[in-house]
């Protein structure tokens, strides 16, 4: 095909879609079923209805083929991990019994049965559940909800292309299950593994599907030989069967690198590259390798992980460039849309002008669409649009809210001593210990306590008018006290003040701050029914007053025991929100460790003396390329140590981290040069215990002996069990107790019944240690 052929044949597609609805629907549904107030049936057709609606409005945009399967309850890798048979032992019974049930039962935990792992998808802030394999997994094909939904896609009448994780990347994303030698490789189940596969397309075949999209992300990693040699064999099999749809493989959020070669020639019929995030790199290995001839190349070049308008002639010229590489040259976004909010049109409180410069799921499908209509038609056709593109990104560029020479010049300014605290860590923590007093193995929780329906009601009737600020406060004042008062009758060492002001941890600063944008309705997946609303950080960050002194004060007041200060950190701030794409992040981020550091520092000189900075996104932002991590944690780390550098030895900085691979950023964490470090173990089995000791980790830590990710409760023998497992790596008189995250998302009554077990099981072991 000619160049000029393959633009006429350009047509628009997506990846996958957001699932949660206009109004998160599917997470009011799925949670009332989780309390028996929603049936089974309410939830599918409630469910299927946000199907339709997706693709309906994907169609009526111009989209020309629609995702299906990408659609989930909880998590598409759990999905996977359904459609394959690798049903956990602990949790056949439950499946059997009751699939839905069961499923549930697998994301979630049950009393008496524990969840699967749950780890951050790639470098993003979505959770996935991690596959459990082994030696003995039989895989069995169950492709019942991949056939349902291409199916109601196809009786819409809507050219449908079912989504599926591709099988090399469900292997490499799996871990050994409980009980398998640690050193398990799942890859070697690749063989037993591709059969299945092929059944799955068979009845994917079978019911109507001209294109199967197997997304294999995990390629864009460095990858060792035998991994792309497994991926050379799995797509060779693939791409040898007969009774199969055409193959779409696609990768996403890097470079493909050496795995390019290995896909261009497999015998599949088309690939899907990002040309955003890799777009140079990408360009060149295409080239190198001669093209995709006869084959399709679907082109991200919609930004899909920001909310940023694209740069529309750029995202042409690069399509032009690629016309004549492939066969066929259609037009996405870099990723699913999973990982951007739904829509600009109900925002009403940013200014209209402001406005225009975001795009959510449904405006970047617009851009798809103009995109595809210009490479296919030629750009007279769409020169409105075009012309009103150019005047967006110019306003966006010269607004004096994108820069403020008073934050720059103090970010400039800043030294290397500004980064150090004064004493080394030795002489830090002698002095706290004589300051804190605290007891052996002590005891205390990450930051938030539930946020009752009774808090978010409070927030929602202040908004309304229902309440004033005096009226919203006294409730506030109100759940201090219960907090407080519940961590002295249950025996924690260090307590908090349970954060019930805060309707996030990283919105809650962003309100605070200048050059930040909140949204009403800007939803995103996080995990599960867990959505977020990240802000948009669109200008100079600096902080106007103080943010959290007064409530952090208030707590104190109310007890002699030390009460926490409680911060988000740098790296999390930009992590959790969407970032400005127009000056480097290692910048922004030193714009925001400034404001952290004045935050800090009122906190002490308020007379709190120990202060936690979380960073659970120092690894998750971690890049997907082992050669581009050196620059990312030079000033990820950096950051961290110029908002915490500024206190008195005595004064003790905590950092919290969860649900991520610890064993990855080892160095990094000593680098923060934090006092304490409290980390998720609980689901690990207290594997990253372990990776600090085997690194020589000097400052104390406590990994995490209660999985809040999880409705159980865990006895207090099952936390000491943990305790003791801890103890094998770290010392005990370095040893914190600790649940693995904040409470945020649990009740009070099995907060109340875990937190007491908690601090039972640090009992029993500081007795055990004190008798020995």
């Amino acid at each position: 095909m000619t160049a000029k052929s393959a633009a006429a044949a350009a047509r628009a597609t997506v990846y996958g879609y957001p699932r949660q609805g206009r109004n998160r629907e599917l997470k009011k549904a799925v949670e009332g079923y989780w309390k028996g107030r929603v049936t089974a049936d309410v939830l599918r057709g409630t469910a299927a209805g946000l199907r339709r609606t997706n693709w309906q409005q994907l169609a009526g945009a111009g989209i020309h083929e629609v995702p299906t399967g990408d659609f989930s309850y909880y998590d598409h890798v759990l999905d996977t991990t359904v459609m394959v048979g690798a049903i956990p032992d602990r949790h056949r019974e439950a499946v059997a019994a009751d699939a839905l049930d069961g499923y549930f039962a697998m994301a979630r935990g049950t009393q008496d049965v524990a969840p699967l792992e749950m780890t951050k998808w790639f470098d993003t802030n979505y959770h996935y559940l991690v596959p459990e394999l082994g030696p003995d997994t039989v895989f069995t094909a169950d492709s019942a909800k991949q056939v349902t939904e291409l199916k109601e896609a196809v009786a819409l009448g809507l050219p449908a292309r079912p989504v599926l994780v591709g099988p090399v990347t469900y292997l490499l994303l799996a871990k050994p299950a409980p009980g398998v030698a640690p050193d398990f490789d799942p890859l070697t189940l690749l063989d037993r593994l591709l059969p299945v596969y092929a059944e799955v397309l068979a009845d994917l075949r079978a019911a109507g599907a001209e294109w199967v999209q197997l997304d294999e992300p995990a390629l864009v990693q460095d990858r060792t030989p035998a991994e792309l040699n497994a991926a050379e064999r799995a797509f060779r099999d693939l791409g040898a069967l007969t009774d199969r749809p055409r193959l779409l493989v696609a990768s996403y959020f890097d470079r493909l690198g050496n795995a390019l070669p290995v896909l261009a020639k497999a015998p599949v019929e088309g690939l899907a590259l990002d040309f955003t995030e890799a777009a140079a790199a990408n360009l060149d290995a295409l080239a190198a390798v001669g093209g995709l001839p006869g084959k399709r190349l679907v082109a991200g070049v919609v930004n899909g992980r920001n909310v940023w308008v694209g740069d529309l002639e750029n995202a042409l010229a690069t399509l032009g460039t690629l016309l004549g590489l492939a066969d066929r040259v259609d037009v996405s976004a870099s990723c699913s849309l999973l990982h951007v909010p739904l829509d600009t049109a109900p925002e009403r409180d940013i200014d209209p002008q402001i406005l225009r410069w975001l795009a959510f799921a449904r405006q970047k499908t617009a851009e798809i669409v103009t995109l595809a209509k210009g490479l296919a038609h030629g750009t007279d056709t769409i020169a409105a649009e075009l012309a009103a593109n150019r005047a967006d990104l110019a306003t966006r560029a010269h607004s004096p809210l994108t820069r403020d020479p008073a934050v720059r010049a103090r970010t400039a300014a800043v030294t290397e001593a500004d980064t150090r605290r004064s004493q080394p860590y030795d002489n830090r923590a002698a002095a706290q210990r004589a300051h804190l007093r605290l007891p052996l193995l002590p005891t205390t929780t990450i930051g938030s306590f539930p946020q009752t329906g009774e808090l978010r009601t409070a927030r929602a009737d202040l908004r309304a008018g229902r309440i004033d600020t005096a009226g919203y406060e006294e409730r506030i004042k109100a759940e201090i006290q219960e907090v407080i008062s519940f961590q002295e009758k249950a025996g924690l060492d260090v307590l908090v003040h349970g954060e019930a002001e805060r309707n996030d941890m990283v919105q809650y600063f962003a309100e605070q701050l200048t050059g930040y944008l909140a949204t009403q309705h800007g939803w995103v997946q996080s995990y599960g029914t867990r959505y977020v609303r990240p802000p948009i950080l669109a200008g100079d960050i600096s902080r106007a007053e103080p943010m959290t002194a007064r409530w952090t004060t208030y707590a104190q007041s109310l007890t002699d025991r030390p009460v926490k200060g409680m911060l988000t950190g740098p790296v999390t701030m930009l992590a959790w929100s969407f970032v400005r794409d127009d000056q480097p992040l290692g910048d922004t981020a030193r714009q925001v460790a400034l404001a952290l550091r004045d935050e800090v520092n009122d906190l002490e000189a308020a007379g709190v003396s120990v202060i936690q900075v979380d960073e659970p996104a120092l690894r998750e932002t971690l890049p997907l390329r082992a050669a581009d991590r050196p620059a990312y944690l030079a000033w990820a780390t950096e950051a961290f140590r110029l908002s915490t550098s500024g206190v008195r030895p005595e004064t003790q900085i905590h950092t919290h981290m969860c649900y991520a691979e610890f064993g990855d950023v080892v160095q990094a964490i000593d680098d923060l040069d934090a006092d304490v470090i409290s980390l998720e173990a609980a689901r690990s089995h207290m594997q990253v215990a372990r990776e600090l000791a085997a690194h020589g980790y000097p400052r104390e830590a406590g990994p995490g002996v209660y999985d809040i990710h999880s409705p159980r409760v865990p006895s207090a023998e099952e936390a000491a069990g943990l305790l003791r497992t801890g103890l094998q790596a770290i010392p005990a008189e370095r040893l914190w107790v600790k649940p693995d995250c904040g409470l945020k998302t649990r009740g009070w009554p099995e907060t109340r019944a875990a937190l007491e077990n908690l601090v039972a099981a640090a009992h029993t072991v500081r007795a055990e240690l004190l008798t020995r």
